[in-house]
């Protein structure tokens, strides 16, 4: 099948996974199912590599680095004011159990360490995919970042529903 069409197929299946996902009503639907969607119809091997044009992936670095940065408005800005103590605890936390368990798991697991360490980093798909790409493993790091993301926003929102409501809990006696 010709380039074009290829990359159409995937846009439909990306498209069609999103539209889905968001029926779900779980947190980020549309990105988790257009992944799911697209990253299926690839992992079938009934279509070819997606060969995407020269310059496109820059184009979609900038369109989510702008999607990410619109999210930074003064209400956030103003609140980190007030949460600049528990942002530097989770950041380094985070950053740091991701290189113990990356450095776990090429270890222990046997995986590439530049695989482990992206794929265990707290960023986010796309962006770890992305930066996982500039290594030449970013389809290994986003079939991680995929498992850990598709799992966290269906597990997260039922552990929070289920904190809350327990702490609305009458008391027993």
């Amino acid at each position: 099948m010709h380039g074009p069409i290829t990359l159409l197929l995937y846009l439909l299946a990306g498209l069609v996974g999103g539209l889905l996902a968001i029926r779900t009503g779980i947190p980020a639907a549309p990105l988790a199912g257009a992944l799911l969607g697209a990253g299926l119809v690839s992992m079938s091997g009934k279509l070819e590599a997606a060969q995407w044009p020269q310059g496109t992936r820059t184009v979609l670095e900038i369109a989510i680095g702008t999607v990410i940065g619109t999210s930074l408005t003064s209400t956030a800005l103003a609140e980190l004011r007030l949460l600049w103590r528990p942002a530097i605890l989770i950041t380094v936390t985070l950053v740091m159990t991701g290189l113990v368990v990356g450095l776990w798991c090429s270890r222990l697991l046997g995986i590439d360490p530049i695989v482990a360490l992206l794929g265990a980093a707290p960023g986010g798909i796309s962006g770890m995919s992305l930066v996982g790409a500039e290594f030449g493993v970013g389809a290994a790091v986003a079939a991680l970042h995929a498992v850990r993301l598709i799992t966290v926003l269906v597990v997260l929102p039922l552990v929070v529903r289920l904190v809350l409501s327990l702490d609305q809990a009458p008391p027993t006696n």
